[in-house]
């Protein structure tokens, strides 16, 4: 069920622009997002749905546009409180986790830079909750698989216990038979501990399945803002639109063939 757009959005974004050496991958994006709710950016390769991820987190250059964390505008520069409140996981989950370092340690890291105390019970129920349990604590990260990699890159963004987590193509790296295991374990952590979600996909089923509402994205600006059963549905307005969902499915059809 979407969340009640009344109140505060957890996240509100206005004209928001990023430029690299003269190159506009944002170009005057807005949009909200209610506490609680799952949100989705979709697009071609190129389309500044990652980049939007980004600025968020502080990792993309600004260059005009406000964003703000529970009606707060943001400054160019990210402080540890937001980063106790909103956490990334990358597309990657190797090349997320340092590859010299225990699973124990990679999960105290964050604990130790916001100085919160209870790491030993922390680091333990945040295993469990992603499915992996105390004994994966002293494995490295080429010991384990995609998907146990995975599951601990999220059990360290959890491990803060923050609002928002921003999901940049979290199952893409992953095989066919292990991406619906670590989708349906967000949802879950999602409505255990009522986060809001910001989720970058390609693939279209996987945010109607994941997503309340979601934003088609082209060449660094909006196309058209949708829910997710006005997608399912085929109830969209943008040529642009209409052509993604066109070669999603003609995909689908190649790959089950």
């Amino acid at each position: 069920m979407m969340a009640n757009t009344a109140s505060t959005p957890a996240l509100s974004i206005r004209g928001l622009e990023v430029t690299y050496d003269h190159f506009r991958a944002l170009k005057g994006v807005s949009l909200d997002i209610a506490p609680r709710e799952s949100f989705g950016l979709v697009g071609e390769s190129g389309s500044g749905k990652s980049t939007l991820l980004r600025a968020v987190a502080g990792l993309a250059p600004v260059s005009a546009g406000t964003i703000a964390l529970d009606g707060q505008t943001l400054g160019n520069r990210r402080d540890k409180e937001f980063y106790r409140r909103v956490q990334m996981v990358f597309q990657d989950p190797y090349g997320s986790l340092h590859p010299r370092h225990t699973v124990d340690r990679l999960l105290r890291e964050p604990l130790d830079i916001h100085g919160v105390s209870d790491g030993e019970n922390r680091i333990n129920r945040a295993l469990d909750e992603v499915g992996l349990g105390s004994g994966f604590r002293f494995r490295y990260p080429h010991q384990l698989s995609g998907g146990q990699r995975q599951r601990v890159a999220i059990a360290r963004a959890l491990i803060v216990e923050p609002s928002i987590l921003l999901l940049d193509e979290p199952t893409s790296a992953l095989d066919a038979s292990v991406q619906a295991e670590v989708l349906n374990l967000l949802e879950q952590i999602r409505r255990d501990r009522a986060l809001t979600f910001v989720m970058v996909s390609h693939d279209l089923a996987v945010v109607t399945h994941m997503c309340d509402r979601l934003m088609v994205m082209q060449d660094g600006a909006e196309v058209e803002q949708l829910t997710s059963p006005e997608l399912a549905e085929r109830r969209v307005t943008k040529d642009y639109t209409v052509n993604l969902l066109r070669a999603s499915e003609g995909f689908t059809r190649r790959q089950s063939a």
